[in-house]
C-alpha cells in the first residue's frame, strides 16, 4: 500500500516552451474557422421549409353561458380561418417590381434605422347618388373610444364579406364644448379606418349636448332645431363625399329619446327636414334614412306604436324628406320566417303580459314581437304611396339573455338558434323583400364597454373581451352565409 505514493517528478522545462505556441495557433485556427462560418452563412446558406421559425397559430373561442350569464365552456370551430386580436389586421399594399428595371434605386437612407409608416389611407369620394343592393349586408359597430378595437371589429365585418357599418355620431361628443367648438379628433380617425377597410358606413345623428338642451342628460331634441341643422351642415361639410347615409336621431317614438316628453311624430318630421335640408345643401349623394321605431305596444305618453308613428309623419309631410325608411325588426322568440298574425295570437311568441286582462293589447299591436314585422311598417308606406323607397332595417337581432330575471329572457334563443336566425333572415329578405329592401345592419359587434351585466351584450354576436375575441356561433355563420 506504500508504493508509488510520492512518484518522482517529470522535467516541465520543454512544455512550458510549447505552451504559447500551442494556445496562440489554436487561436488562430478558431478565428479562421468563424470566419469560414460567417461567409458560408451570408452567401451560401438557404434554410429548408423545415428549418424555417414558425409562430404558435392563434384559435378562435365560442362562449357557452349558463343561466347566470358566466361562460360555461368553449369550443373550437373546425376549418374556420384565423385571427390575432394580438396582431393588426390591415392588410398592406405590396409593391409591383417593374420589368424595365433592371436593379432597384438607389436607397438615400439606405442603412438608417426608421420606424415603420402605415400605409396610406385610399379615401373614397362618392361621385353619384349612393344606392344599396337587395338585400345588403351591414352590421352595428362601436368605434368611437378605442382606436385597435375598433380596427379589429371592423376587421372582423370584412372578413365577414359584409359591406356596411352603422356608426353613431353623437352630437354631445363632436359639439360638446359649446356652439361651434367642435372636435374632430375620433370622427376623422373612425373615418379613415372605414375607408382603410373599404366599408360603406351609416353615420347616425343625434344625442344632444347640454348646451342645446332638450332634457340634458337625458336624450331630447334641442331647445333650436337650428342648433342640429348646423351640426348636420357641420358634418356633411367636413365628410362630404365619404358618408354613405345618415340616420336622423333613433327610435323618437319612445319618450327616453324625446326628451322624456311625449313623442310627437309632427315635432321629429321637422328635425328630419331640417336635417336633410342641410345636408342635401352640402352633399346631395348620401341617403337620409329616416329613425327607427323602438318596437312597443305602448300607446300613450311613454311610447307610441311604430306604424302608428310612421302614419303620422306622413300626414305631417315626411315624404319628401328621407331617402328610405329606416326600421327596426327584432325576431324576439320566433323564426325570422313566422307569421305575425301567428305571432300576435300566441302567448310566448308575443308578450305573455300584453295577454292579461288588465293590459288589454289589441291584436293589431302584438304583431310587432316578430321579424316579418318589417312587412307592417313596409305596409304604411305602400298605403301612403311611397313603395319605390327601400327600407333599411337599421336594428334586427335576437338575444340569448340567460339571466332568469332578465325581462328579456322570455324570448331567449339558444346561441345556435341565433346563428341559424340570423341567417335564413337574410335568405327570407332575399325570397320575399326584393326589391325593395335595403341595408339589413344586424346587431351587435359589441361595445367594448359593455360587460355580462348589460342586456345589450347577449344580442350581440361578438363580445367585449378584448384583446381575447370571443365571438357567437352567429359571427361564424353570417361569415360563411352566401351574399349575392
Amino acid at each position: 500500500m506504500s508504493q508509488n505514493l510520492h512518484p518522482q517528478k517529470k522535467d516541465t522545462k520543454p512544455l512550458l516552451i510549447a505552451l504559447p505556441v500551442l494556445v496562440g495557433g489554436g487561436i488562430a485556427l478558431v478565428v479562421l474557422c468563424a470566419a469560414a462560418f460567417a461567409v458560408y452563412a451570408i452567401f451560401f446558406y438557404e434554410p429548408g421549409p423545415d428549418q424555417e421559425k414558425t409562430e404558435p397559430t392563434p384559435t378562435y373561442e365560442i362562449v357557452r353561458f349558463q343561466n347566470e350569464g358566466e361562460p360555461l365552456a368553449t369550443t373550437e370551430p373546425a376549418a374556420t380561418p384565423l385571427v390575432s386580436a394580438s396582431e393588426s389586421d390591415t392588410p398592406v399594399p405590396t409593391e409591383v417590381a417593374n420589368p424595365e428595371q433592371s436593379s432597384p434605386p438607389a436607397d438615400p437612407n439606405a442603412g438608417q434605422q426608421t420606424e415603420p409608416q402605415p400605409p396610406p389611407v385610399e379615401v373614397r369620394i362618392n361621385t353619384s347618388p349612393v344606392t344599396m343592393t337587395s338585400p345588403d349586408y351591414g352590421m352595428q359597430v362601436f368605434l368611437f373610444w378605442q382606436e385597435e378595437i375598433a380596427d379589429r371589429d371592423l376587421q372582423l365585418v370584412q372578413d365577414a364579406g359584409f359591406r356596411w357599418v352603422k356608426q353613431e355620431f353623437a352630437w354631445r361628443e363632436l359639439e360638446g364644448a359649446g356652439k361651434g367648438a367642435f372636435d374632430w379628433s375620433r370622427s376623422d380617425r373612425i373615418m379613415d379606418q372605414i375607408d382603410a377597410h373599404g366599408l360603406n358606413v351609416i353615420v347616425r345623428l343625434g344625442v344632444q349636448p347640454e348646451w342645446a338642451g332638450g332634457g340634458y342628460p337625458e336624450v331630447g331634441p334641442p331647445n333650436n332645431l337650428q342648433d342640429f341643422a348646423d351640426f348636420a351642415t357641420a358634418v356633411a361639410t367636413r365628410y362630404k363625399g365619404r358618408v354613405d347615409a345618415y340616420q336622423i336621431w333613433n327610435e323618437p317614438n319612445l319618450a327616453r329619446e324625446w326628451g322624456n316628453r311625449p313623442p310627437n311624430a309632427a315635432e321629429y318630421t321637422q328635425m328630419l327636414k331640417a336635417a336633410y335640408e342641410a345636408i342635401k345643401a352640402i352633399d346631395p349623394y348620401p341617403l337620409i334614412i329616416s329613425a327607427g321605431m323602438a318596437p312597443t305596444t305602448r300607446n300613450d305618453d311613454v311610447a307610441r306604436p311604430d306604424t302608428y308613428f310612421v302614419q303620422e309623419m306622413y300626414d305631417a309631410g315626411a315624404k319628401p324628406y328621407f331617402d328610405a325608411l329606416g326600421v327596426h325588426g327584432a325576431g324576439y322568440a320566433s323564426p325570422p320566417e313566422t307569421d305575425p298574425a301567428e305571432v300576435a295570437r300566441t302567448p310566448g311568441l308575443a308578450n305573455p303580459g300584453d295577454f292579461k286582462p288588465e293590459n288589454a293589447v289589441p291584436e293589431e299591436l302584438r304583431r310587432v314581437y316578430c321579424f316579418r314585422h318589417v312587412e307592417d311598417v313596409r305596409a304604411v308606406m305602400v298605403a301612403n304611396g311611397d313603395a319605390d323607397k327601400q327600407v333599411v332595417l337599421l336594428e334586427f337581432g335576437w338575444t340569448i339573455d340567460p339571466r332568469p330575471d332578465s325581462p328579456y329572457n322570455w324570448h331567449a334563443v339558444t346561441p345556435e338558434q341565433q346563428d341559424q336566425y340570423f341567417q335564413r333572415a337574410y335568405a327570407y329578405a332575399k325570397e320575399n323583400w326584393r326589391p325593395w329592401i335595403g341595408v339589413m345592419s344586424l346587431i351587435y359587434i359589441a361595445n367594448p364597454q359593455w360587460t355580462m351585466q348589460d342586456e345589450q351584450t347577449y344580442w350581440s354576436i361578438v363580445y367585449p373581451t378584448y384583446p381575447e375575441f370571443t365571438p357567437a356561433p352567429a359571427y361564424f355563420g353570417l361569415k360563411g352565409m352566401p351574399k349575392d
